[in-house]
């Protein structure tokens, strides 16, 4: 059983922690999520396209990333994540992280932060390796492709985290 850290208003663990997916938040408590924008020095981003599967934005294009397990910080859950969606290590990449936003639905029990992370290094198409189960394909885009993505309405999270592919 996967368990995530309860967070009240203000960022900060309350001792107390949820399931995975299981949500009971009351209004002014969160959970933490990340993402991780990944770069090349061409000015390229690593985007994946969300498996058909989905059962909340199938198809839609993304950036690595997910929830913080309970008990690991920010950054471990973003490399984390990274590495388990993409196959790459990027904690030796210049970068790190750059902003978080946080959203609230109340009285839906999901409320959460997002600590966004951008990372630049040098890979190759060779050196990724994409978990199945959460992509269906993968793009190296320009700013600009992802832009369009975004204004399409079909990438995830693109009005909150559109800054980060800014260099």
């Amino acid at each position: 059983m996967e368990y995530w850290d309860i967070y009240d208003k203000d960022k900060k663990k309350t001792g107390r922690k949820m399931k995975r997916n299981d949500w009971c938040l009351k209004d002014d408590e969160y959970h933490l999520t990340v993402l991780g924008v990944i770069g090349r020095r061409d000015g390229k981003f690593l985007i994946t396209k969300r498996v058909m599967s989905k059962s909340w934005a199938p198809g839609w294009w993304e950036v690595s990333g997910g929830a913080a397990m309970a008990g690991e910080e920010s950054k471990e859950a973003v490399l984390r994540e990274i590495r388990e969606e993409t196959g790459l290590d990027v904690s030796g990449f210049e970068g790190g992280y750059l902003f978080s936003y946080k959203r609230e639905n109340p009285g839906e029990g999901d409320n959460y932060f997002v600590d966004i992370y951008r990372f630049i290094g040098d890979f190759q198409e060779t050196d990724l390796h994409l978990q199945e189960a959460e992509t269906d394909g993968y793009m190296l885009a320009s700013p600009e492709e992802i832009k369009s993505l975004g204004e399409q309405g079909i990438f995830l999270h693109y009005d909150s985290i559109k800054q980060a592919f800014e260099i």
